[in-house]
């Protein structure tokens, strides 16, 4: 295998991965590591019955990335639940987003796929209520500073991150999918009407599959953060695969992202997968782009700085560019986050003004007297 990173030609061509030697490997589990998909890598070779065929010590390694795995699917299921209780004098549908929502609803991006908070969805009406309800049930904001409180709940599209005081497990209540502040607006109505109740689980809902898709779409190129991209490229890439069999699926993620002013997230996100992942797009993906696509000149610039922020966080993934890609792709979130005055002074408050309160708020020590 030359050209691409292993971890990506992995999920670009799988039925390669049984001729990898073992220095191979050990360079596939590290690039893995660092993109967060080495339990999704056990659960390719399973579904494919290559386990078998490759190194013992890959495997055995592999084994520990799926057991890890299995305890965190469990333990997704079990807090999901504890939400819906605490929730449950809501009126108002649970709707789960990216990683709960495709483990709640076993969706192919589910196997192996390993997540740090649960996010839901939720009207904005509803967000005093909701709040109230978690805080009672163990959930604390974990954003105490007063400039972070008002960013959140001025300009942003989520309550300040909500962190369980025992088991610090944390969830985001959105009331939309990107910022106040951002220059599209997707209507949340539209996502919540679209919404679809999981099966056996009437209470908990996901977003319709290309709302779904969209959505995470929209996470990985509105974000600036690339920690990891790869992984969330292979969501979507999985979410394709899955949905693009439905009869109307690929004109109706056309018709959604014009309704819901998404065409360009869209268009970076088939671009992206089917050059890095070869993900197989029928003809009718054509109208799915139509409308989504930047100039020539942006298209090149975009082209090379997301070839570069998509691949796994490790060394043998770099070149000299690879900081500077990601940090001009950070600067674009940012300004995609905010309108540019409110932009330099969200940065020059971040900058400035919240380490000062901060280290005036930290407690200075008492002497030690001598008796303790």
């Amino acid at each position: 295998m030359s050209g691409a990173p292993l971890a990506v030609l992995a999920f670009r061509n799988p039925g390669r991965l049984a001729g990898l030697g073992m220095p191979e490997w050990d360079l596939l589990l590290r690039q893995s590591a660092a993109a967060n998909l080495q339990a999704r890598l056990y659960y390719l070779l399973e579904q494919r019955g290559d386990l078998a065929r490759i190194p013992p010590q890959a495997r055995e390694h592999l084994l520990w990335s799926r057991a890890l795995a299995e305890r965190h699917r469990q333990a997704v299921h079990w807090e999901v639940a504890t939400i819906r209780r605490a929730l449950v004098d809501i009126e108002a549908p649970l709707i789960l987003l990216k990683g709960a929502a495709y483990a709640l609803a076993g969706l192919p991006p589910a196997a192996g796929r390993l997540f740090s908070d649960i996010d839901i969805l939720l009207p904005r009406e509803c967000l005093g209520e909701a709040e109230a309800a978690l805080m009672l049930n163990g959930w604390a904001s974990s954003h105490q500073d007063a400039y972070d409180q008002r960013y959140y709940r001025e300009w942003m599209h989520e309550l300040p991150p909500m962190e369980h005081i025992q088991r610090q497990t944390t969830i985001d209540v959105h009331h939309a999918i990107l910022p106040r502040t951002a220059p599209v607006h997707p209507d949340p109505e539209r996502l919540r009407a679209a919404a679809r109740a999981i099966p056996g689980l009437p209470d908990v809902w996901v977003l319709a599959p290309a709302d779904m898709v969209l959505h995470s779409a929209t996470h990985l190129f509105f974000d600036g953060e690339f920690d990891n991209g790869l992984r969330d490229l292979v969501d979507i890439d999985g979410l394709l695969r899955h949905f693009g069999g439905q009869p109307g699926f690929w004109p109706e993620l056309a018709a959604r992202a014009r309704a819901l002013q998404l065409t360009r997230p869209l268009f970076y996100a088939l671009r992206y997968t089917a050059l890095l992942l070869h993900t197989p797009l029928p003809l009718e993906v054509d109208e799915a782009r139509a409308g989504g696509a930047p100039g020539p000149a942006l298209l090149r610039l975009m082209d090379a700085l997301f070839s570069r922020a998509l691949l796994p966080k490790h060394a043998s993934c770099d070149d000299r560019w690879t900081g500077t890609a990601r940090f001009l792709l950070y600067l674009r979130a940012n300004w995609l986050r905010m309108p540019p005055l409110l932009l330099a002074r969200h940065l020059f408050h971040k900058a400035f003004l919240s380490p000062r309160d901060k280290k005036e708020a930290t407690p200075v020590p008492e002497p030690d007297d001598g008796q303790n």
